[in-house]
């Protein structure tokens, strides 16, 4: 069996790295096809490169082109010389953005956006009876889903690939400041202020997505999992077994694995990894604040200290999953100094606003789990300046969502002293009666339509007819849908 890179898992002799029984692939390391490419390589190389393969004139439609994911996916091609086209159900600041970096976009969808593409991809939210669909469909172009089209968008390439219920999106955008590759994940990285980051080399950092088990197809070279707790389990017909053999179908097809060995399902795997068991190898967790800008330090193993942009333990976790999977591409004091330039991403733990009497944060935890980690976090930063009052602003996101987890929503806003609820974001879901006033009542919520900002307050208007103002404490906003743009004023 190939050797890890020795001299970076000597220092990580205490590493948990086993071979049990089972085990179904060889951990080893490839060599990059690319590995001495000059700092002077520019994405001019590569489109020449692609010119030679006939590849550049590929045309691609997007239909849905506006999601946090598929975007990324536009936007890499799109560098890689591909002649990308898309449409949304309406504008938005992504589809405004993608525009301005030259890609053919129109809202809404329309059958004339149909043309003579090469390919059509289309996004999970698209409807088979969508107008784009159909007229490509009988135009006989070849239409994928994003699943369908992941094996053609990453051949060739090292991937990186990044899986989890929680955590994913953090642990992709810090692996990428520590190892260099493109980056194709479901946020905006502060770091480069995309959701895609092109680099001319084969590495690829990738967030994969479980959600319509897509990311079986992320065809990893290294899989790293930040933990397999059960979400979306209607793509997977509510059937555990199925949705945790997609998860050990996910690992067995990498080389190098890196797993949170504490997860219950992970835990039991018996597959050739590097296991991290937070409650053991990660010690001497501390926060601090500078500036309003909270940090993470911690030591992991007898790799020594780190510290990392974020607050709390799920942070700590996030980053030593990261540094696991990089010790394999650089060094270690590489890594230590690397990890410095990752700058948080948007809408996780995203402080809109702060002073010593306000503070205002933007959160994408949309899952109790989620919500539970992110406010142990609240409680920390509050506390270390000071502020005293935490209100909660809750969107609940997809009613399928909050029905299958109500009771743990229902508990993990504890500690709070407000809690404002917004009408569920449905997401194209059909809606389920549930009465959030009654099943909160615990907490005396106060219901309102929407939220706004105005100056660096929030006010809403609640159900009683009655103007509020939250200009005091610290206040957060919760979930996946709308919510974000207006805590940001952009509604």
């Amino acid at each position: 069996m190939e050797n890890l890179k020795q001299e970076n898992f000597n220092q990580a002799s205490g590493l948990h790295r086993t071979l049990e029984a089972g085990g179904a692939s060889n951990l080893g390391r490839e060599n990059l096809a690319q590995s001495n490419l000059s700092g002077q390589a520019t994405h001019t190389g590569e489109r020449a490169r692609a010119k030679e393969q006939n590849f550049e004139r590929k045309k691609v439609h997007f239909i849905g082109i506006g999601g946090i994911g598929i975007s990324a996916i536009a936007r890499f091609l799109h560098e890689k010389g591909f002649i990308i086209s898309g449409s949304d159900i309406k504008e938005s600041p992504t589809t405004r953005e993608l525009a301005a970096q030259g890609i053919g976009v129109i809202t809404p969808h329309s059958k004339a956006a149909i043309k003579d593409q090469d390919f059509v991809i289309y996004s999970a939210a698209i409807k088979s009876d969508n107008i784009e669909l159909v007229e490509a469909r009988s135009k006989g172009l070849h239409c994928l889903s994003r699943k369908e089209a992941l094996p053609m968008v990453l051949e060739g390439k090292r991937v990186f690939s990044v899986a989890g219920a929680h955590g994913k999106s953090t642990t992709s955008a810090m692996l990428s400041s520590l190892v260099e590759g493109s980056v194709i994940i479901g946020a905006i990285s502060k770091q480069f202020g995309s959701n895609m980051k092109y680099e001319p080399c084969d590495n690829v950092i990738f967030e994969a997505d479980e959600s319509d088990s897509s990311f079986l197809n992320s065809n990893p070279y290294l899989a790293v999992v930040t933990n397999a707790e059960p979400e979306h389990m209607e793509h997977y017909g509510y059937d555990l077994e199925k949705f945790h053999a997609a998860y050990r179908g996910f690992l067995e097809r990498a080389k190098v694995r890196v797993i949170n060995a504490e997860d219950e399902f992970l835990g039991t795997l018996k597959l050739d990894a590097v296991r991290l068991y937070p409650s053991v190898d990660i010690t001497e967790l501390s926060m601090i604040v500078r500036d309003f800008v909270p940090y993470t330090a911690f030591n992991l193993k007898n790799l020594g200290k780190f510290e990392v942009l974020g607050m709390g333990e799920h942070i700590a976790v996030d980053a030593s999953l990261a540094i696991l999977a990089a010790l394999n591409e650089t060094s270690l004091a590489q890594i230590r100094q690397n990890l410095l330039n990752f700058k948080g991403i948007k809408k996780r733990f995203d402080i809109l606003t702060a002073s010593r009497k306000f503070v205002l944060i933007d959160d994408y935890a949309h899952h109790p789990t989620e919500i539970k980690a992110t406010l142990q976090s609240v409680f920390e930063y509050a506390k270390l300046l000071g502020i005293t009052k935490i209100t909660a602003i809750f969107q609940p996101h997809r009613f399928t969502r909050l029905s299958a987890n109500l009771q743990g929503f229902k508990e993990c806003f504890e500690g709070i002293d407000e809690l404002v609820i917004l009408p569920v974001y449905a997401a194209g879901e059909t809606p389920i009666e549930i009465n959030l006033k009654e099943e909160f009542k615990r907490y005396n919520p106060v219901m309102t339509q929407k939220v706004a900002r105005e100056g660096e307050g929030i006010v809403f208007t609640d159900e009683f007819g009655v103007k509020n103002l939250l200009d005091d404490g610290l206040v957060i906003g919760f979930g996946a849908g709308d919510i974000t743009y207006q805590l940001r004023g952009d509604a």
